[in-house]
This record gives C-alpha cells, structure tokens and sequence, in this order.
C-alpha cells in the first residue's frame, strides 16, 4: 500500500477506536436507546449535507427501501447494542469485541449464504471465541449477569455487521449498485427510522423525555459519534477500499481495538490488564487466520470436474 493509504488506514482504525470512547462518554448522559438515535440523526444530517456539497444526485433508483433495511443491520442495530454495552464495559472491552465482525461475517455467510466454510475458517472461530472468553474471564471487570449481557450485546452488534455485509451484497451490488454515498445515507436514514419508535417506547413507558441538560463534553461526544465516527469514517473507508480492494481495508479490524483500549486508558482512566493483551491477541489471531486469502487452485486441479 502507498504512504497515503496506510496514513487513511490508521486514521480509520483511529476514528473508529475513538467511537467506544464517546460512546462511554454519551450513553451515561443521554442514556442508551437517546445517545444511539441521536447517533443515527447526526450522521444522516453529516451525509445528507456531504452530498449536498458533492452535488450528489439524490436518486436512489428503486433501491431506497433496500437502503433503509440495509441501515437496520449495518447501523439501527449494532447502534444500540453497543451503546448499551457502553453503560456497563469499559471502551477497550467493546473495541476488542467489535473486532469480532468479520468471524460473525464468516459463520453467517456458511450458515445462511452458502458461502464456503473451510477447516482453518472453523479453527479461526473457536480461537476467536476463546478470546472472547479469554478477555471475559482474567479481564479487569468482575463477571456478572450485567457484564455478560453486555459482552452478548457486543457480539449481537458484531453478527448484525456480518448479516449486514451479505445483505449489501444482495439488496444492492446484485440489484445494479447504487453511488456508497446514497447507500450509506439511505443506511443512517433506516437506522434513525428503527431506533426512533424504540425511543419513544421508552418515552411511553417511562414517562419522561431523556434530558438535554447534559454536560457539554457529552453534547461534543455526540457530536463527534455521529459526524466524525459514522459519517467521515464510512467516507474515508469507501475511499480505503476504492484504493486498496477490500480485503486490505479489512484489516482495520486489527487497527481498531489498540487504539479502542488507548483512548479509554489515556483519556478515561481504563484498567489495562493481561487479560487485554492475552484475549485481544488471541482475537487479533483469530482475525488473520479468518481474512487470510484461500489459496489459488492450480490450473490443473481448476480444470477437474467437481462432481462425480
């Protein structure tokens, strides 16, 4: 990869570290169901706005509503999964969870899609819920029914990414495409549309509207979740992947949780502990056994029948 490319590529992993950190900064003020419309909301208005200066034509050419249930695996869901798994695990914890993804991708897409599923692909997953187990077991926080909800909620954020990228690939790539700005825009839109009868169910039941009297750090990490972490970052990997193809850009899986558990230390105060180190690598491990490449058949074994 160039300089340009590997620069974009620890920014991303920057960025999307630094979304577990506001979200611990968020969801204690606004609550979790608040922080994630709000979330959605922000990036709608960040997209919507980019491709008004883009002069990017709205037209989704029959491909909107695909774009709004898109939005419901790719951002309503893990948006509020994983903010509330912010009101209880510290970023680090969620930043190396999210790194899940692509081995939630690969049991997906054997389970549901068809797709292959070879034995080094299985040995990856079982070292990558090791880890999991790993990080929840000898990791700073005490295991609870609480804290165990919330590692479920991560992993439930991490399967609804992986749904996510299949469901792309069928609602829109199979049906003509459709320009990455208008889907990433129809995406939030659905998001917001999910999350907002959530919201007011929340409303119904409690009886109370969530606050806007809340610290003017909380506001800024709002802010920033919806307009940096979500809108530029989905900018800035849609042009990673234009540059480099999609397994490399990929790889920010790695880059994600190092700089998820360096936020929430430098800035929060987070506990670091061998448990971090051992179940992220173990994870991290896991990772380049899954999105290693399959190896090319030679000519030879390419041109035998496959059946019998």
């Amino acid at each position: 990869m160039k300089t340009n490319d590997w620069i974009r590529l620890l920014l991303l992993g920057a960025v999307w570290g630094a979304s577990f950190l506001f979200l611990r900064i968020a969801v204690p003020a606004f609550g979790a169901i608040p922080a994630a419309f709000g979330r959605a909301v922000l990036a709608a208005l960040g997209l919507l706005t980019l491709c008004a200066l883009m002069r990017v034509p709205l037209h989704f050419r029959g491909l909107l509503g695909s774009c709004l249930l898109l939005g419901c695996a790719n951002s309503g869901v893990p948006f509020l999964l994983f903010s509330f798994a912010a009101g209880i695990l510290p970023a680090g914890y969620s930043a190396i969870l999210n790194a899940t993804t692509p081995i939630m991708g690969l049991a997906i897409g054997a389970l549901a899609f068809g797709e292959r599923f070879r034995w080094v692909h299985g040995a990856g997953m079982l070292l990558g819920v090791s880890g999991v187990a790993v990080l929840t077991q000898i990791g700073p926080l005490q295991v609870t029914p609480t804290v165990l909800a919330a590692v479920l909620a991560c992993l439930g954020a991490t399967a609804s990414y992986g749904l996510a990228g299949f469901l792309t690939q069928r609602l829109i790539h199979q049906r003509g495409g459709l320009d990455s700005r208008l889907v990433a825009l129809g995406s939030q839109l659905g998001a917001t549309i999910l999350i907002a009868p959530v919201l007011l169910a929340q409303v119904w039941q409690t009886g109370v509207w969530p606050s806007l009297a809340v610290p003017l750090s909380a506001w800024l990490a709002l802010v920033a979740l919806g307009s940096v972490c979500t809108a530029f970052a989905y900018v800035l990997y849609i042009q990673l992947i234009a540059n480099v193809g999609p397994p490399r850009a990929m790889t920010v899986a790695f880059v994600i949780p190092a700089f998820g558990v360096l936020w929430g230390w430098w800035f929060l105060g987070e506990t670091l502990s061998w448990g971090h180190a051992l179940g992220g690598g173990m994870i991290a491990l896991a990772l380049g056994v899954v999105l290693r490449p399959a190896p090319a058949r030679s000519p030879e074994a390419s041109a035998k029948p496959t059946t019998g």
